[in-house]
C-alpha cells in the first residue's frame, strides 16, 4: 500500500493515491466491523492518547473505538481539567507527553495550527481530529468513503456543500479532497457565511439553493457553527431555514438519485428537514458515522506501519 505520511494533519499534503490507499483499507475495516469478531491487532502493543481540547462526543468515541478494535492501549486525557487550564503551554504539554512514550496522538484543538505545532514537538504519529477553522481530515475521508460506496466512484461527480462554509473546517477538508479526486465542487450559502477568496480553491459559488443544487450527485449540508460566530451572520434561524435549509422542495433540484450528507451533529429545522435526514432512500448520514470508525482504523493502521518501519531516531 502506498502511504508515506508520518502524521495525518490534513488533506492538503496527501496525494490522490494515498487517499485511495486509506479508503481501500477502510473497506476492509468496514467488513471487520460488521462481522462477529470486530477486533484486529494492527495496533497491538501501541499506546494511543486522545487529547480533545474541544468537546466532541462523536469524533472522540469514533477514535477510541477504532483504537480499541485494533488492539491499542487507549487513554483519553481530560483536557478541560488539564494543566493547560493552570497555565502550562502547549509545548510543555508536548514534553510531558514525550515522557509517556505514546505511539499515536489524536488531537482536537480550537486554534488552527495547534495540532501541527504538537506534531513538531512529540516523538509519535499525530492525527488531527479538527483544529480551529483549518482542517478535519478524517471527516473528509469518511465522507469520501461514504460517497464512493453510494456512487460506485469518487471522481467526476458534482457535489454541493451547503451552509456555513466560512466557519467550517469540514468544508475546507472536503474541498481539498474532492478537488484532488477530480470532482466538481459547488459551495452554496449566504454571502455572510462564504469566506473571502474561496473561488481561488477551484469551486463554484452559489447564493441560491435551487441553482446550486441543480443536477448534483451529492448534497452535503453543514451545521451552523454558532459557537464560532461573533456577530449577526444570519437574520434568524427561521429565515435561514427558509432560504438554505434542505427540504423536499429544494432537494428536487438535485438528481433523482442524489444522496444527502451531514457531518453532524444536526440542527433539525435549521439546516435540514427531519424527514430528509431520516429518508433511508436518500440520506447516508448514519452510514457516515459507521464509515468514521473504519476510516480512523485505516488511518491509524497505516501510520503505525510507518512508525514501526522507521528507525527510532527519526521520531526522536
Amino acid at each position: 500500500m502506498s502511504f508515506g505520511q508520518r502524521h495525518l494533519l490534513g488533506i492538503e499534503p496527501l496525494h490522490p493515491v494515498e487517499i485511495s490507499t486509506i479508503l481501500d483499507l477502510a473497506e476492509h475495516y468496514v467488513s471487520l466491523n460488521r462481522g462477529a469478531s470486530k477486533h484486529g491487532d494492527a495496533l497491538s502493543g501501541l499506546t494511543q492518547i486522545n487529547m480533545f481540547f474541544e468537546a466532541s462526543t462523536r469524533t472522540q468515541a469514533s477514535f477510541e473505538l477504532a483504537g480499541k478494535r485494533l488492539g491499542a492501549d487507549v487513554m483519553n486525557m481530560a483536557m478541560q481539567a488539564s494543566s493547560l487550564k493552570k497555565g502550562e503551554t502547549l509545548i510543555d504539554t508536548a514534553l510531558t507527553l514525550n515522557a509517556m512514550h505514546p505511539d499515536l496522538l489524536v488531537v482536537r484543538h480550537p486554534h488552527s495550527g495547534a495540532v501541527d505545532l504538537l506534531a513538531q514537538k512529540v516523538n509519535c504519529a499525530v492525527l488531527n481530529a479538527g483544529d480551529g477553522r483549518h482542517e478535519h481530515p478524517t471527516q473528509a475521508l469518511l465522507d469520501a468513503l461514504t460517497i464512493r460506496r453510494a456512487k460506485g466512484r469518487l471522481h467526476r461527480l458534482s457535489i454541493a456543500i451547503c451552509g456555513d462554509i466560512a466557519h467550517s473546517r469540514v468544508a475546507r477538508s472536503n474541498i481539498l479532497l474532492l478537488g484532488k479526486m477530480e470532482n466538481r465542487v459547488r459551495l452554496v450559502g449566504p454571502p455572510t457565511l462564504m469566506p473571502a477568496g474561496i473561488a481561488e480553491f477551484g469551486v463554484e459559488v452559489y447564493e441560491d439553493m435551487a441553482e446550486g443544487l441543480r443536477d448534483v450527485d451529492v448534497v452535503m449540508m453543514l451545521r451552523l457553527q454558532k459557537e464560532r460566530m461573533d456577530g449577526g451572520f444570519i437574520p434568524s434561524e427561521r429565515e435561514y431555514y427558509h432560504r438554505y435549509g434542505l427540504d423536499a422542495e429544494k432537494l428536487r433540484a438535485a438528481k433523482p438519485d442524489a444522496i444527502v450528507m451531514h457531518p453532524g451533529p444536526m440542527n433539525r429545522g435549521v439546516e435540514i428537514d427531519g424527514e430528509i435526514a431520516d429518508d433511508i432512500n436518500r440520506s447516508v448520514i448514519q452510514e457516515q458515522v459507521e464509515m468514521g470508525v473504519a476510516v480512523r482504523m485505516a488511518a491509524m493502521d497505516l501510520l503505525a506501519r510507518n512508525l514501526r518501519a522507521a528507525p527510532k531516531e527519526v521520531w526522536a
